[in-house]
């Protein structure tokens, strides 16, 4: 029996205990609790964690918060890592029961911390820690802005600077006194304000400079200065201005103690011709005038002040204003007026682009380009006190222009062409350059002077120069001019052969087209050798039926002299022009001596003429034939009678005047006329047939 009662009062007890955890289970919460302080110092490299405990809940979710920011996120006990931002994971490290460590801190670390831990069914629990991280104060310095304390002005200003710490709390003291904010002192990180100081406030200064890891005080002592005042100066006699030979004095003086001393400088230099300080200036010159500057000086404070005048001595600027105009980005037009000298300076303007800008010296305008600016002359007007003058300037559009083409060779035998183009404008026209596969820079290939008037090319080949256009274009703000420019190969345009009286020596000229590329020419002769000198002294001359070259010129020539030719003997003379190896068309063949004959050109006029002079010559027997049957076709018409008065004429006229039209055994026409005649007139006898009387008849021809 005592066992079963202990067995039943064992199973209550169970039973109790049982019911209490189910009824705890029911109503559990989640609880984080710090387990250290919540407000935490720490000093820059230290190790240090926020420390919590939570119960209520198994393995809950921790997240840490850097103000709003989450820093970690973990589940307790799970084997996954916690979620730290890369750039923070080699400092914070969370603990196995949420406790946030920190591995060597530095100051970035220092902000307000909150940990949050949620747990799904049973709510979540907050926490907040304050982390401020601390450097060791060293090597803290003062210092004022202005460097001295003035009397009467608004505010001096005193400042700390340290080379490295964090300042937890800062007190200033004057003569070992402690400093409170009121209306004449004024507190601000790193800095103590005087507002409006005066003598008082020189002394010893102090601040204390403290952290709960470090403490420095640094002292400076501060110094009042005050005067002089503001100097006062005056001319004697008072006037705006001054002219040569004038005499006058300048003086200067300021309320200050000690009384300050009075120095004037002029033009940089220290005048020593002063008295109490007054400065007399006699027959004052033109390079008198300027700004004379009066320093007043506190010699046991060191303090000074300046003040100065402009003393006017007019002359007038030397020579005309001049005008240009340039080009701003090679969009808008800069006038430029200069007219510089002179005191006061002229005032330059120009009224037909502006009404409001005006400058001194050396003035410019910028405008936007306009056709109405295009060949419009503008005036700039230069206004001087003694004298006015003005100038011109007439902007104008790149004008039509002609290309030109040098051909050189570089160190490396390379043809170097160089193309220029240079168009005649107002501002200076820039060029840019083109060719048939788009625009041209500067490169290995290609080279563009700095006045960009040049394209440079080089190359071995003259061919690789020939398969492009090139286009060069003249722009400035006004518009612009473009020419295309096609090189051509090594060839002469015109060539000219001038021998001498005696006939030995003759001299070759010649011509290239513009565009040519040449670097050099062979000089050839066909004939007899050119007359030369052997070892021995004695003439000889050899002979050949080919061309052959007996010079060479480079690409610039455009003459040469021959010697040594026998006036009685024939020569022949050609230029090959060359690009390198690259040979070009002969010129034509200059023919000296006495066997000149025919040219090839007159030969060639004389095969072309001769079938022409064959053709004219049977036009013209044609023609003659054509006359000559005409005419008898017309003697053969049918002749009407005719009055006795006007047949005795006829008769009379061809006994007079014979027709001698028909000759060489032609035969003549039949004599109507001599039908007419009565019978007494005919010398022979009369036909069988008597024709009838004549019958008069008038005709109107």
């Amino acid at each position: 029996m005592p066992l079963l009662d202990e067995l039943g009062r064992l199973s209550g007890v169970f039973l109790a205990v049982l019911l209490r955890f189910t009824f705890q289970g029911a109503h559990c919460e989640l609880v984080v609790s710090p387990a250290g302080p919540t407000q935490v110092n720490a000093i820059v490299g230290s190790n240090l964690t926020l420390a919590v405990s939570f119960s209520g809940a198994p393995d809950p979710v921790v997240i840490w918060l850097m103000g709003d920011l989450p820093v970690v996120t973990w589940t307790i006990g799970s084997s996954v890592p916690p979620d730290i931002p890369e750039n923070m994971r080699k400092v914070l490290k969370v603990e196995q029961n949420g406790s946030l460590t920190f591995v060597n801190v530095s100051l970035g670390f220092a902000s307000n911390y909150t940990v949050k831990m949620t747990k799904s069914g049973v709510g979540n629990a907050v926490l907040s820690f304050t982390l401020k991280v601390f450097e060791n104060i060293q090597n803290v310095t003062l210092s004022t802005q202005p460097d001295f304390a003035k009397e009467g002005t608004d505010l001096f200003i005193l400042q700390y600077s340290m080379l490295q710490g964090v300042v937890e709390h800062q007190m200033w003291f004057f003569n070992d006194i402690p400093i409170k904010t009121n209306s004449h002192y004024l507190m601000e990180p790193r800095s103590l304000v005087i507002l409006r100081p005066n003598r008082s406030d020189a002394g010893q200064y102090t601040v204390l400079l403290t952290n709960p890891f470090s403490s420095v005080t640094t002292h400076i002592n501060v110094t009042v200065l005050y005067g002089p005042d503001e100097p006062v100066l005056e001319a004697h006699p008072a006037q705006p201005f001054y002219v040569a030979e004038d005499s006058l004095s300048l003086s200067c003086h300021a309320e200050g103690f000690p009384q300050p001393t009075v120095q004037w400088d002029f033009g940089g230099q220290m005048l020593s011709d002063t008295h109490k300080g007054v400065l007399n200036l006699t027959n004052v010159r033109t390079s008198q005038g300027g700004i004379y500057t009066c320093t007043v000086l506190n010699e046991k404070t060191k303090e000074k002040r300046q003040k100065s005048t402009n003393l006017n001595v007019y002359e007038t600027p030397s020579g005309n204003p001049m005008c240009s105009v340039g080009s701003v980005s090679n969009v808008n037009l800069q006038y430029h007026c200069q007219w510089p000298g002179g005191t006061p300076q002229a005032m330059l303007s120009f009224p037909e682009l502006s009404n409001t800008s005006s400058g001194t010296g050396n003035f410019s305008l910028t405008v936007p380009a306009s056709d109405n600016l295009n060949r419009q002359t503008v005036t700039c007007l230069a206004d001087h006190p003694v004298e006015q003058k003005n100038c011109s300037i007439t902007a104008s559009s790149p004008a039509q222009f002609l290309s030109a083409v040098r051909t050189t060779h570089d160190s490396e035998g390379k043809i170097v062409v160089t193309i220029y183009c240079v168009s005649d404008a107002s501002p200076k026209a820039v060029v840019s350059w083109s060719r048939d596969s788009g625009a041209i820079t500067s490169g290995t290939a290609y080279q563009i002077s700095s006045d960009t008037t040049q394209l440079m090319m080089v190359d071995y080949n003259v061919s690789n120069f020939l398969l492009q256009n090139y286009t060069c274009t003249c722009r400035n703000p006004l518009g612009s001019q473009s020419r295309e420019i096609q090189l051509q190969g090594p060839s002469v345009s015109n060539s000219i052969l001038f021998p001498n009286q005696d006939g030995t020596v003759v001299t070759l000229t010649w011509e290239i087209p513009p565009t040519s590329i040449v670097t050099g020419f062979d000089i050839q002769m066909k004939g007899p050798d050119l007359l030369s000198t052997n070892h021995t002294g004695i003439q000889t001359r050899g002979s050949s039926d080919g061309y052959r070259t007996i010079q060479q010129k480079p690409g610039s020539a455009r003459s040469t002299d021959i010697f040594g030719l026998e006036p009685k003997l024939t020569y022949q003379f050609r230029v090959i022009p060359r690009a390198n190896m690259t040979e070009g068309v002969p010129s034509v063949v200059h023919i000296v001596g006495p066997g000149e004959g025919l040219s090839s050109a007159a030969i060639a006029g004389i095969a072309a003429g001769i079938p022409c002079s064959l053709l004219f010559l049977l036009l013209l027997g044609g023609l003659i034939f054509l006359c000559v049957y005409c005419n008898r076709k017309k003697s053969r018409q049918r002749r009407y009678p005719v009055s006795k008065a006007v047949e005795k004429a006829i008769t009379i006229q061809s006994a007079t005047a014979p027709h001698n039209l028909l000759t060489g055994g032609m035969k003549s026409p039949t004599d109507y006329n001599r039908l007419q005649q009565t019978r007494s007139e005919r010398p022979v006898s009369l036909p069988m047939f008597v024709p009838p009387e004549p019958v008069r008849v008038a005709t109107i021809v």
